[in-house]
């Protein structure tokens, strides 16, 4: 790992606004650093000394007077996103400013080798500042040293993608539900709301927490771990492990589809889209099926109301996202709880791994910015 050079405070803070600015001429880093214009000239120095600013041309002001445009130089680095998803792995690499510069899909058996293929495609001169891989998984702190997911259930994926990363570039778990909700925070269904929460019916189930612009993680890290939801919860059955979850995912959802499914039908569908462009195309078996798991998601979406009363409930995950869904869902959770808006996600499948690219810039932009260490 190469290290950050050891910054003044105000470099410190040019270098965060820097980045999160993409470029900007001296006159507006003074402003959005809140510094006089001497001490940003100084600041700016110092970057481009150590090459963590770079010239970027000019700009012409009104009155014709030229300023200098500044961007991220080249010592700056970039992060990794990884999003271990349950069929797919995604890998984003970006620059400090949020700048793609690499991208990689691929099987999540093959999950270090779609690491590797993006890691390879970063420029070579470009340190590698950080890394955040999503995983569906409690994301709890671990020991000193180590990291790992908090539970059995993600750690053997997790450890096959942990011989791709490199050697001393710090690594950051966060879990594949908050990541999504900081993507449609920032680029989705979400932008211009601070609170709202996040319902991911796919494989699994989960929940984003949003309040005050910030993802709520819990004191153990499984704030939004639905399916630990007691589930039956009735005088004659015993709820069981997670059984919410296995009752409202996916694998269910097309299991009761094939129960119900008349031979007069046709063949059964076998994936979630079929199923859902079956009742689209007007299947009274697939319009029943998709109206009665609109009803269960819009339970859930009661329970969730019922404790948090986000305001705004964005749908998403592999059946979730589809529109088919919200009049059912809207319709279950006003008659059982708080007036909420429910809308679908915009963000779609890329969701965890553009949220997990804009955590690791935001770590990145630290691991920089925490070099401060003298004062002015």
């Amino acid at each position: 790992m190469v290290r950050a050079p050891r910054l003044t405070e105000s470099a410190s803070a040019v270098f965060a606004v820097l980045a999160q600015a993409g470029t900007a001429t001296r006159p507006q880093l003074a402003s959005l650093a809140r510094l006089s214009k001497p001490t940003v000239s100084s600041a700016v120095a110092e970057l481009e000394g150590v090459h963590l600013a770079a010239h970027s041309g000019t700009a012409s002001s009104g009155t014709g007077r030229s300023a200098a445009v500044y961007r991220l130089g080249p010592a700056a680095g970039a992060v990794l996103a990884v999003d271990l998803g349950p069929a797919l792995t995604r890998v984003r690499g970006c620059a400090l400013d949020g700048t793609l510069l690499a991208e990689a899909t691929g099987p999540r058996a093959e999950a270090a080798d779609v690491v590797r293929e993006a890691l390879l495609s970063l420029p070579a001169d470009a340190p590698l500042r950080t890394i955040v891989v999503a995983v569906g998984d409690v994301t709890a702190r671990a020991e000193e040293g180590t990291v790992r997911p908090a539970t059995a259930k993600a750690r053997p994926v997790f450890d096959a993608v942990a011989v791709a990363l490199p050697p001393g570039v710090p690594v950051h778990l966060e879990n594949n539900v908050n990541c999504a909700a900081l993507a449609e925070l920032h680029e989705g269904a979400a932008r211009g709301r601070h609170t709202f929460g996040y319902l991911r019916i796919g494989v699994g189930i989960g929940l984003g927490i949003v309040v005050g612009g910030h993802v709520l993680a819990g004191a153990n890290g499984a704030a939004g771990e639905l399916a630990r939801l007691p589930y039956p919860w009735d005088d004659d059955l015993e709820p069981r492990h997670e059984a919410l979850e296995e009752y409202i995912g996916a694998r269910s959802l097309l299991r009761r589809a094939a129960e119900a499914w008349p031979d007069t039908d046709g063949s059964c569908p076998r994936t979630a889209e079929r199923l859902f462009a079956l009742a689209q195309e007007g299947s009274a078996t697939a319009r029943a099926v998709v109206d009665r798991h609109a009803v269960d998601v819009g339970r859930l979406a009661a329970a969730v109301t019922a404790v948090l009363d986000p305001g705004l409930l964005v749908l998403g995950g592999s059946t979730g996202a589809f529109p088919q869904l919200l009049p059912g869902v809207r319709a279950e959770l006003e008659r059982l709880s708080w007036p909420t808006e429910v809308v679908s996600s915009q963000v779609g499948d890329l969701g965890t791994v553009v949220g997990a690219a804009r955590l690791a810039v935001a770590r990145g932009v630290q691991t920089v910015t925490d070099a401060a260490r003298t004062k002015d």
